[in-house]
C-alpha cells in the first residue's frame, strides 16, 4: 500500500467519545478511494521518544530503527473523502488515555501530521439485495454511516447499534427505509449480549439480506454464529470482522487477532 500524509485542519468532538479529524494538504495529492463503503487507512503514529517526526515512510523506519521506535499501526474507516477539496475525514473512538490513536486524535492540533497507508476496503451494500442488515458499535459507526448513504432509494436497511448512552448516538440517514435501534450499555456483565440478542430478536424481512457486522470481537462472533447457523445466511452475503476485544488492550488484541479470526471462521465454516 502507498504511504500518504495529511495535515490536521480541524478536529471536532462528535460525541463524548468520538473525535472527527479532518486532514488536508499536499500529502494527499493523488489519493483516491476504492468503490467500497468500509474504506480504511492504516495510520502510523510514532511512539514517545521516537527519533523521527513529521512526514516519514513507515517502511524506511522499520529498516532504519529498532523495533521499539517503529510507529504504532491502527486501522480507521474513512468517514469522508472530498476529492475536489483534498480533505480526508476520520472518526476516531477515544477511550480516555487508553490506546494510541485515540489519545493522538484527542490531542491533535491544527498542522499536526498524520502518516498513513492505504486505502483498502471490501464491502459495499449490494444494490441487488432485498434488504440490508448492519450491526455494530462505535467503532463501526463510520463504515455504517457511509454504507447507509449507499443503500439505494427504495431499499431497506435494518440497523442495530450499541453505545454507552443517548449522548453517544449520532444522526444517521438512508435514501431508503431505515429501521434504526440504538442499544445502551449499562455496565452490567450482560452488555456483551445486547447486540447479539437484538439481532436474534429480529423478524427478518423477506428476501435476500446483505449483512455488515463489525465491532467488539465476542459480540461479532456471536452474531456471526447466529446468522450462519440459525438464519442460514451464506458467508458470501455477509461482511464480518472483529475490530477490538473488551478484555484486551489494542496491542494484546492485535497479537492474537489472526488466531481469533481463524477460530471464529472454523467454528462455522
Amino acid at each position: 500500500m502507498p504511504a500518504w500524509h495529511g495535515q490536521v485542519e480541524t478536529t471536532e468532538w462528535v460525541t463524548p467519545a468520538l473525535v472527527r479529524v479532518v486532514l488536508g494538504g499536499d500529502g494527499l495529492t493523488g489519493f483516491e478511494l476504492p468503490d467500497t463503503t468500509d474504506t480504511y487507512v492504516n495510520v502510523a503514529i510514532p511512539p514517545p521518544g521516537a527519533p523521527y517526526a513529521g512526514v516519514f515512510a513507515p517502511a524506511d523506519v522499520k529498516e532504519q530503527h529498532v523495533k521499539e521506535h517503529w510507529p504504532v499501526r491502527r486501522r480507521y474507516t474513512v468517514r469522508d473523502w472530498d476529492g475536489a477539496a483534498g480533505r480526508l475525514t476520520l472518526d476516531v473512538v477515544v477511550h480516555g488515555d487508553h490506546g494510541v490513536a485515540g489519545p493522538w486524535a484527542a490531542g491533535a492540533r491544527v498542522g499536526d501530521i498524520l502518516v498513513f497507508e492505504g486505502p483498502g476496503g471490501g464491502y459495499r451494500p449490494d444494490p441487488a439485495a432485498d434488504w440490508h442488515l448492519l450491526a455494530g458499535d462505535e467503532s463501526a459507526l463510520p463504515a455504517i454511516a457511509v454504507s447507509l448513504a449507499a443503500v439505494p432509494a427504495g431499499g431497506r436497511a435494518v440497523v442495530r447499534l450499541v453505545c454507552d448512552g443517548p449522548e453517544h448516538e449520532i444522526a444517521l440517514t438512508c435514501p431508503g427505509e431505515l429501521d434504526l435501534v440504538w442499544l445502551h450499555r449499562t455496565g452490567a456483565d450482560d452488555d456483551v449480549d445486547l447486540l447479539a440478542d437484538a439481532v436474534a430478536d429480529l423478524e427478518f424481512p423477506s428476501g435476500r439480506v446483505h449483512a455488515f457486522v463489525h465491532g467488539e470481537a465476542d459480540e461479532i462472533r456471536a452474531i456471526r454464529r447466529h446468522l450462519l447457523t440459525d438464519r442460514g445466511l451464506d458467508r458470501s452475503s455477509m461482511s464480518c470482522s472483529p475490530y477490538w476485544r473488551r478484555t484486551m488492550t489494542d496491542e494484546a488484541w492485535r497479537a492474537i487477532k489472526s488466531d481469533y479470526v481463524a477460530a471464529m471462521d472454523a467454528e462455522v465454516a
